[in-house]
């Protein structure tokens, strides 16, 4: 055996160590190659969608594996969860979507200026159009622009959406951000306008009522003869004393009872040749403020009214110890289901309520094109091709009818040659509607995109003692639409104005009901109307003029 030389051992060392080093580079030079071309497609794919839908075909259909969405909704009544009902099963099983809400325990403007002021949103978003968080939500940045979403994710968007909608929804940055529910625009009114009906009713127990010779409550004078006649008459309801007269609930920024709704049933109107009217300082809403602190004075304005929320009237309407109410009837709609099936002569019916001096009917508020609330998809949403997909079929009539008709053979079946609730699931919804919220799930149990004008072609007929309700209100409702989204941002200087008459309208309203006299009304009302000037009201007023000219406008009036 030849021994080798150690130089050259020393030179195949070398060589084979030059070998190896050179097939690493090519190989680690391969691999990170493939490791870029690998990251840039990953991120290709995650900013570009698989394949854009076609505009005549649902999106969702095209990925219905599963997913969750967070939910936001600013309503911290709201009592249903998803999941727990067939009809939002079924949704899940059709889509592949499952829903987490998430409720504000307790003052829902805390709960989402905290996640405002966070930068960081939930998937969807949910809040009154009328909430000036919207426009802080839009201003910040913080949600996606709907109208980009739909054009790369689903065009199938704006076959749904109602172009005189996204009219009035899309923002001066040319955007649409959000999208409303129970919306109806004067389009709509033409078409469907003899069908509508306001939630805007003056109820009173109907025994009690009848009891004391069914009185006319239109005047002060008998408004505050009924109260006492009642309070005489029925002390005590159950082994608890008798509320009079029940009121929304008062809050840091007024009362709706007190404001909006008694104003229109006085027929107080909100524009005069062309200008907005200053309603609060109509003559005859003064004098029904009046009235109502006579009645306070007399001892028929129980101090519950004053303190109570949402959750505690809801109790005690429950418990029948309202007898008069001016109140939203849908608000108590589950309250009177179960009042009927306990005796029908003690629910709420509707009557004639306050009126002006020349005993004007009513001009209640009908659908609106603002809607009752917007639903938006935040900048932080897990998926935004999942979301607006969602969305869309959430707006779409077959959305529309599996909100409100639920699965075939579980909450409705073709009856008769139509599609229409099953008489138990029907008759639960009228009897006891939290117990229907959670056995079916349909009838906009999940009301957050509900277009009633879509489906009101599978609406049963009322029945009492919801229909008597409703039927009050027909043929004095209106549209009040050039009035919506007239006020200031709120960081704005008319906005920061407005912020502060609202706060002392909040204080004002119950110590003028409160005022011993009214000498003292009178001192307290001249005070009111001085600091809103003060304040700088002309200011508020001239931009909410701007602002409906515009909507005049938009609305081709």
């Amino acid at each position: 055996m030849v021994k080798k030389s150690k130089s050259q051992k020393m030179m195949m060392l070398l060589m084979a160590v030059i070998l190896v080093l050179s097939l690493a580079a090519c190989g680690g030079g391969n691999a990170k190659k493939e490791s870029v071309n690998s990251s840039n497609n990953a991120e290709q794919k995650a900013s570009e969608p698989t394949a854009v839908p076609s505009a005549d075909e649902p999106g969702w259909k095209s990925d219905t594996s599963p997913i969750t969405f967070d939910w936001y909704l600013n309503f911290s009544w709201f009592p249903n969860k998803w999941g727990v009902d067939p009809t939002s099963q079924y949704v899940t099983k059709k889509t592949g979507v499952d829903i987490n809400f998430i409720v504000p325990a307790g003052n829902e403007n805390e709960k989402l200026n905290t996640l405002i002021a966070s930068g960081k949103l939930p998937d969807l978003i949910t809040l009154g159009w009328y909430e000036d968080n919207v426009k802080k939500i839009i201003e910040g940045g913080l949600v996606e622009p709907l109208n980009k979403l739909a054009e790369q994710y689903d065009p199938y968007f704006f076959k749904v959406a109602d172009p005189d909608k996204i009219g009035w929804y899309t923002q001066p940055d040319g955007n649409l951000y959000g999208y409303p529910n129970s919306s109806s625009s004067p389009k709509d009114y033409e078409k469907y306008g003899e069908k509508y009906v306001s939630n805007q009713t003056f109820v009173v127990r109907k025994d009690i009522y009848e009891a004391i010779g069914s009185p006319d409550m239109r005047t002060p004078e008998g408004f505050v003869a009924a109260l006492k006649a009642a309070q005489e008459k029925f002390p005590d309801i159950n082994g608890q004393p008798l509320i009079p007269l029940g009121l929304h609930e008062f809050t840091t920024t007024g009362n709706d009872s007190l404001e909006g709704y008694i104003q229109n049933f006085l027929a107080i109107p909100r524009e005069k040749d062309g200008k907005l009217y200053n309603r609060e300082t109509d003559p005859e809403y003064v004098t029904w403020l009046k009235t109502l602190r006579k009645a306070n004075e007399e001892g028929l304005l129980a101090k519950d009214i004053f303190i109570d929320k949402r959750a505690q009237m809801e109790e005690k309407i429950a418990q029948g110890r309202y007898f008069a109410m001016l109140y939203q009837r849908t608000d108590f709609a589950a309250q009177l289901g179960t009042l009927y099936q306990q005796d029908p002569n003690k629910i709420y019916i509707a009557v004639d309520g306050p009126a002006n001096s020349k005993l004007d009917p009513p001009n209640l508020n009908g659908p609106s094109i603002s809607g009752w609330t917007v639903t938006l998809i935040s900048k932080d949403v897990k998926d935004k091709a999942r979301a607006i997909k969602f969305l869309t079929y959430l707006m779409s009539e077959e959305g529309q009818k599996d909100f409100y008709l639920g699965e075939k053979g579980v909450s409705y079946n073709t009856i008769d040659g139509k599609e229409q609730f099953l008489p138990e699931a029907f008759d639960m919804m009228n009897n006891d509607r939290a117990a229907f919220d959670k056995q079916y799930g349909s009838s906009f149990t999940f009301w957050m995109m509900q277009d009633t004008n879509i489906t009101q072609q599978w609406t049963p007929e009322s029945v009492e003692p919801y229909k008597q309700l409703e039927d009050w209100t027909r043929g004095k409702t209106v549209s009040v639409s050039e009035f919506d989204l007239i006020d200031p941002l709120a960081n704005s200087e008319e906005g920061i104005i407005l912020t502060k008459i609202k706060d002392l309208r909040g204080k004002t309203l119950p110590k003028l009901l409160m005022a011993s006299s009214e000498a003292e009304f009178d001192n307290i009302w001249a005070d009111y109307i001085k600091k809103q000037e003060d304040f700088g009201l002309a200011k508020v007023q001239a931009f909410q003029q701007v602002k409906y000219e515009e909507n005049k406008k938009k609305l081709g009036m």
